[in-house]
C-alpha cells in the first residue's frame, strides 16, 4: 500500500514542494526513511511511532518505507514528522483519503502527539501556494505566520488527534485569517532623539542617512554618544511596507529567530566585533542567513568598527554593492537578500581620544596609522557618509534643552521618502542610495555652480568614481529633505563634508 502526502522544505529562503511517499508492505517490522534525510529527520521515526500510539491509534507492525522526494535534495529539520504520521494513518484507513486532497502538512510531533512549532513556515507556504496547493495544516503557533500568504487556507492544530478529527469531519475549524492592521507603526522600543542633548550635526547626518537609506560611519571618543544615537536611529526610519515585512519575515523564519508571526519593525542587528565571517555573511555546510541578511530592510550596526577582523569587513564589500549574498556549495548556489543600511561607529585612534577637547591622546603616529589601516580603502569608499561625534562636557549637559523628538525628525524623513517613491515609481529601487549611474544622470540635476564645485572638489581630493556617485546620491537626498527639485551648491558642499574622511580624521 502506497500513499503520497504533500509537504515542503526550504532552500535558502525559498520554499519547495516535498512529496512524502509512505509505503507499508509485508515483512519484518521496520521503519526506514530515505531521500537524503538529516539526523533530525532520521530520528522522526521514534517521535512518529510514539505520537501515533499515545494519540490512541495503533501503529502497524510491518515494513514501513518513507521516501522524501525529490531524493537529491537534503531534507532537514523536524517538519516532516506530521506528514509521515498522516501517511501512516491514511494507509491504516483512519480517515477518508479524499480529505487530504490538495492539502499539505508540516509540523513536529511530541511523543504525546502534540504538535510543536517549527521554523521556515512562511517561505514553505509561499512555495506551496505557487504550485497550486489550497490547504496547509501545521502547528497552531505557526498558523498566523502562514496565514500571511493569500489564497491559501491555513489550519493550525495543537494535537494529532485534532487533525484526525478535522479530517474525519468530527471537528469543524475555520482557516486562520491574518491580523496586520497597524503592524508597522510601533517605535516604542527605541530611545527618542529628544533624549540626546547636543550633537546637532550628528543628528542631521542621521536624518539624511534615514531619508536616503545611506550608509553612515560615526567617529568619536568613547562616551560621546555614538551607541545611543545608533540605538535611537530606527525611531526615525520610515515604516516598512507589507512587501518589505514579508521579505524580512521569510529570512527571520528560516533563521528561527522570528518573534511573533511577522517582523513589525525594521531589523536592528548589532553583532559583536568577535563575530566570525560565516556568522556575519552567512554560510555553513547547509547555508543559513548571516547578520547582513537578518538586517535586510533594516540596520546593521557595527560598533568598534576597526576592531572587526579584516576578513569580516572585506566580506561586506559584495553585499553592500549587490544587496544580496550569493553562497556557492557543491549542492548548489544559495541567494540571501541583504539590503541593509550600514551604521558603524569607531574611535579616532586606539586610545580613543585624538582631537578630544577634554582628554589627551596617548597614541603615537604609528599606532594611529596602524589603527586606521584596519579599514581598507574599498570599505571606506562604500560608506556614503562619515561624521565626527564630539564629546559634550558634563557641565554643559544640564544647560542644554531637549532637541527635536524622533517623531518630528521622522516627519521630515517621511516627506523625503514620499518624494523618492514618486521618483522611482516604475523602477526597481526605493531610495536614492540604490540609484544606478544611469538613474543618477537622470534624476540628479545640478545647478551650474553646484556642478563646478563638485568637479573641483573631486579633482582636489582625488575622489573615486564610486565616491563621486555617492556624493551625488547624498546631495539628492539633502535636496529632497528641502523639497528642492534641483541640487544646489549648498547640498553638494554638505554632501562633500560627509565624504572627506582624511580631513575629518586628521
Amino acid at each position: 500500500m502506497l500513499t503520497n502526502i504533500i509537504s515542503g522544505g526550504v532552500i535558502g529562503i525559498d520554499g519547495f514542494k516535498v512529496e512524502v511517499e509512505v509505503n507499508i508492505s509485508q515483512g519484518l517490522p521496520q521503519f526506514i526513511i530515505v531521500g537524503l534525510p538529516d539526523t533530525a529527520v532520521k530520528e522522526s521515526k521514534e517521535r512518529v511511532k510514539s505520537a501515533i500510539v499515545n494519540s490512541g491509534f495503533s501503529f502497524p507492525l510491518r515494513k514501513i518505507t518513507v521516501n522524501l522526494a525529490p531524493a537529491d535534495i537534503q531534507k532537514q529539520g523536524t517538519l516532516y514528522d506530521l506528514p509521515v504520521a498522516i501517511g501512516i494513518l491514511n494507509l491504516a484507513g483512519i480517515f477518508p483519503p479524499d480529505s487530504i486532497k490538495n492539502t499539505a502538512f508540516i509540523g513536529e510531533l511530541a511523543l504525546d502527539g502534540s504538535i510543536r512549532k517549527i521554523k521556515g513556515v512562511l517561505p514553505i507556504a509561499y512555495g506551496l501556494k505557487q504550485i497550486g496547493i489550497k490547504k496547509l495544516i501545521l502547528p497552531e503557533e505557526n498558523a498566523p505566520e502562514a496565514s500571511l500568504v493569500s489564497e491559501l487556507e491555513v489550519y493550525g492544530f495543537k494535537h494529532l488527534k485534532e487533525i484526525i478529527g478535522f479530517l474525519t469531519g468530527d471537528i469543524s475549524k475555520k482557516p486562520v485569517k491574518p491580523d496586520i492592521e497597524g503592524t508597522f507603526t510601533d517605535y516604542s522600543g527605541y530611545p527618542d532623539f529628544s533624549e540626546i542633548k547636543g550633537q546637532y550635526a550628528v543628528k542631521r547626518a542621521l536624518e539624511i542617512a534615514a531619508a536616503g537609506f545611506h550608509n553612515l560611519l560615526m567617529i568619536g571618543s568613547p562616551g560621546s554618544g555614538k551607541s545611543m544615537m545608533a540605538k535611537a536611529f530606527p525611531s526615525i526610519l520610515p515604516p516598512m511596507s507589507f512587501e518589505e515585512a514579508i521579505e524580512t519575515t521569510k529570512i527571520h523564519s528560516v533563521a528561527g529567530i522570528l518573534d511573533g508571526y511577522i517582523v513589525k519593525n525594521r531589523p536592528y542587528r548589532n553583532p559583536h566585533h568577535t563575530i566570525s565571517d560565516v556568522a556575519l555573511i552567512g554560510g555553513g555546510s547547509i547555508p543559513k542567513p548571516g547578520e547582513v541578511s537578518l538586517a535586510h530592510n533594516g540596520v546593521l550596526f557595527l560598533d568598534e568598527f576597526p576592531e572587526f577582523k579584516r576578513s569580516s569587513l572585506e566580506v561586506l564589500r559584495q553585499p553592500m554593492e549587490d544587496r544580496e549574498v550569493v553562497i556557492s556549495r557543491a549542492s548548489g548556489r544559495y541567494k540571501f537578500p541583504a539590503k541593509f543600511q550600514l551604521l558603524a561607529a569607531a574611535n579616532p585612534c586606539p586610545c580613543g581620544y585624538k582631537n578630544d577637547p577634554i582628554r589627551e591622546c596617548r597614541c603615537t603616529p604609528a599606532e594611529i596609522r596602524r589603527y586606521r589601516n584596519k579599514l581598507s580603502g574599498p570599505i571606506v569608499d562604500r560608506i556614503d557618509m562619515i561624521t565626527w561625534v564630539n564629546s559634550v562636557p558634563p557641565e554643559e549637559l544640564s544647560k542644554m534643552s531637549s532637541g527635536e523628538s524622533s517623531e518630528q525628525i521622522r516627519e521630515r524623513v517621511l516627506k523625503a521618502v514620499d518624494i523618492q517613491k514618486k521618483r522611482f515609481k516604475d523602477l526597481p529601487v526605493n531610495f536614492n542610495s540604490e540609484m544606478s549611474p544611469s538613474m543618477i544622470e537622470k534624476f540628479v540635476i545640478l545647478e551650474n555652480e553646484a556642478e563646478n564645485t563638485l568637479r573641483l572638489a573631486a579633482k582636489k581630493y582625488g575622489i573615486t568614481a564610486r565616491g563621486f556617485h555617492r556624493i551625488l546620491k547624498v546631495s539628492r537626498t539633502i535636496a529632497d529633505l528641502e523639497n528642492s527639485e534641483k541640487v544646489k551648491t549648498k547640498h553638494i558642499v554638505e554632501a562633500l563634508n560627509y565624504r572627506l574622511t582624511e580631513e575629518m580624521l586628521s
